[in-house]
């Protein structure tokens, strides 16, 4: 039986951003087997609310790059102002409304125009332009069914159960967040992940975790799933994943249990599937996002991707 997996996050979180190479193990090592359930956590209503916290866009830049040794894409060109995050968690709740087997690419692609590019993800052009690469979708009607008050109701409802946290494990482990602003509610943090088997046993690893973390709940949770080894190379990888896989995230999927991910050993490899035809480059922040060569994306990434650098 498949288990369930709740996925509290939010598309600006650098935190659940640079989880996404183990996210991406264990879409590698279970597949279908883990069903997922997205749920927009909303960290920050506008931008005033960092200004208030004393963040700019100077701090957040040299933020990004502080973070750029846990292996994913980030850009280090500061922005002309912050953005709330509210804006682009509606988008993503507005994709599952319309195009739902959707959802996990437009969270990923915000997440790449919000860390690779200075793109105004507060703004429907700098949203409609973020995930107007994703393919099987209609970028202009997701932005505008992100201002539907339908939208606003799933929204509402995930900010809700995104403060729920009070007394969980994740509150315990001192994974939890609570701020004066969510009236003392205790909001998990992202990314967060509940497992849970169809007779409502659950495990949850709050906020940031090593992959080891998520598996050894796994593990305890059911032990009749078929766990998939690492992989010995990119070609392997990623015709597995169409919407493409960052360096980081091939490196986990290629590493033993205790071992540790060799970014440069999976570039080597990303760059001779690309040399051989069978994979493409697009450039992203410092590094980029490899897809397999008939990747549908291919076509609207074979210029310049959102925000890329050289």
């Amino acid at each position: 039986m498949p288990l369930h997996v709740t996925h509290y996050s939010d598309p600006h979180c650098p935190w659940a951003w640079s989880a996404s190479p183990a996210l991406a193990a264990l879409r590698w090592r279970y597949g279908s087997q883990l069903i997922w359930r997205h749920v927009m956590i909303g960290l920050t209503e506008s931008r005033d609310v960092y200004a208030s916290r004393g963040y700019s866009p100077g701090r957040s830049a040299l933020g990004y790059r502080s973070f750029r040794n846990r292996g994913m894409p980030f850009s280090t060109q500061p922005r002309e102002h912050l953005s709330g995050t509210w804006a682009a968690c509606r988008v993503v709740v507005a994709t599952r409304r319309l195009y739902p087997e959707r959802e996990l690419a437009v969270f990923r692609a915000l997440q790449f125009a919000q860390f690779t590019s200075t793109l105004d993800l507060e703004d429907a052009a700098g949203q409609r332009e973020a995930i107007a690469w994703v393919p099987g979708i209609d970028p202009d009607a997701v932005i505008a069914a992100a201002s539907e008050p339908e939208t606003e109701e799933l929204f509402a409802a995930d900010r809700a159960e995104s403060r729920s946290a009070a007394g969980s494990p994740t509150e315990f482990q001192g994974k939890a967040a609570q701020y004066s602003s969510d009236q003392d509610q205790v909001r998990y943090t992202a990314p967060s992940l509940r497992f849970t088997t169809d007779d409502g046993r659950t495990l949850e690893a709050g906020g940031f975790q090593p992959l080891e973390a998520y598996d050894v709940l796994i593990a305890n949770l059911d032990t009749d799933l078929e766990r998939r080894g690492a992989a010995a190379d990119a070609a392997e990888i990623l015709p597995e994943f169409p919407d493409g896989l960052s360096t980081a995230e091939v490196a986990l999927i290629m590493t033993s249990n205790n071992g540790s991910p060799d970014l440069g050993a999976a570039e080597d490899s990303l760059i001779t599937a690309v040399a051989e035809g069978t994979a493409f480059r697009a450039p992203f922040g410092h590094d980029a996002l490899w897809l397999p060569a008939d990747s549908p994306a291919v076509a609207t990434l074979s210029g310049d991707a959102v925000g890329a650098t050289a």
